[in-house]
């Protein structure tokens, strides 16, 4: 079985689907020839060709619209946005047509589209290459959104985005493209969407997060009875996991790259605070970036909670 990084094991899920399925099509901006500004399409024009690996202009509502279409219209469309920062443009496609064709076709018709964008900081890349904004999408009703943490989940999730009959917003972190390698099997497997995955068991303390930022809480766990959890799906997230680890810990932190106020973290909180407050033996702990626009480069470790900032928040919620 072969060890692949992120980069490759998306590409993998990428190349097989579009073999399973002839209404795969990818579209995006230098996504063809050039193989994405991460290389992650990397080979897929010269196999499939330009009918179905689409180089796009710079016009990311114009990637979402015409994925939308195309998605009306029977295909299954990948669209591509550079950056996350880049992504707010297509905003109001994605907001105001593909999260409501289901509602507004009263379940005639669905709207079948991935959008893959990298998201987050940790490569030192220019102003709005780093962005975290992924409680915007949680916001609206009609979309999934995943987020994967390693090689191996990240191939299982984007074939069940794939194949999701659903808008789905699948981020990738661009400090794990290539950050660690593990073994990803060759052929389909699918993880399901909603679903978390509970990485490490403890008694003491429920440790929440996504993306790039599990490997940074699992750095600062050590020496603690902490049980870390992946959320991997954001919207809808696994309330049934957190749930039952929060009976069994009574303490709860959660940590995100984002801003703090109004991150996803919030969310997780409240509905933790809503349903299991009498389990709760201390209040829940955020660690999370500031409620500043994303650094540049030279201050970009100062924003992203460090192993230091996540140690910390687990001793101030064992002090109860």
């Amino acid at each position: 079985m072969p060890k692949l990084n992120m980069v490759q094991a998306i590409n993998l899920a990428l190349r097989e689907e579009m073999q399973r399925d002839k209404n795969v099509v990818i579209l995006g901006e230098d996504v063809g020839r050039d193989g994405g500004v991460f290389r992650v399409t990397e080979g897929l024009l010269e196999e499939f060709g330009a009918e179905r690996v689409i180089d796009t202009p710079l016009a990311e509502s114009v990637i979402a619209g015409s994925a939308i279409g195309m998605a009306l219209y029977g295909l299954k469309p990948i669209a591509e946005i550079q950056f996350m920062g880049f992504i707010y443009p297509a905003i109001d496609q994605i907001f105001s047509h593909a999260a409501r064709v289901r509602s507004r076709s009263r379940g005639r018709f669905t709207c079948p589209i991935v959008v893959r964008a990298p998201y987050g900081a940790g490569i030192k890349a220019p102003e709005l290459h780093s962005e975290s904004t992924e409680a915007l999408f949680c916001h609206m009703p009609g979309v999934k959104v995943v987020v994967p943490s390693s090689p191996y989940n990240a191939k299982g999730l984007l074939i069940s985005s794939i194949r999701d009959p659903d808008p789905v917003i699948f981020l990738e972190s661009t400090r794990l493209y290539r950050l660690i390698k593990e073994e990803v099997p060759e052929g389909e497997y699918a993880i399901p969407l909603g679903k978390a995955r509970v990485v490490q068991e403890g008694k003491d303390i429920t440790v929440i997060s996504w993306g790039s930022m599990l490997h940074r809480s699992l750095q600062a766990v050590g020496g603690f009875d902490a049980e870390v959890i992946d959320l991997m799906t954001l919207n809808p997230f696994d309330e049934e996991t957190i749930f039952k680890s929060v009976k069994k810990t009574g303490r709860v932190m959660i940590v995100h790259e984002a801003s703090k106020t109004g991150g996803f973290g919030a969310e997780i909180s409240a509905t933790i605070a809503e349903d299991e407050i009498l389990y709760l033996k201390a209040p829940i702990i955020r660690v999370t970036g500031y409620d500043v626009v994303m650094p540049l480069p030279k201050l970009e470790d100062y924003y992203i909670p460090t192993v230091e900032r996540i140690r910390k928040g687990i001793e101030e919620a064992m002090k109860y």
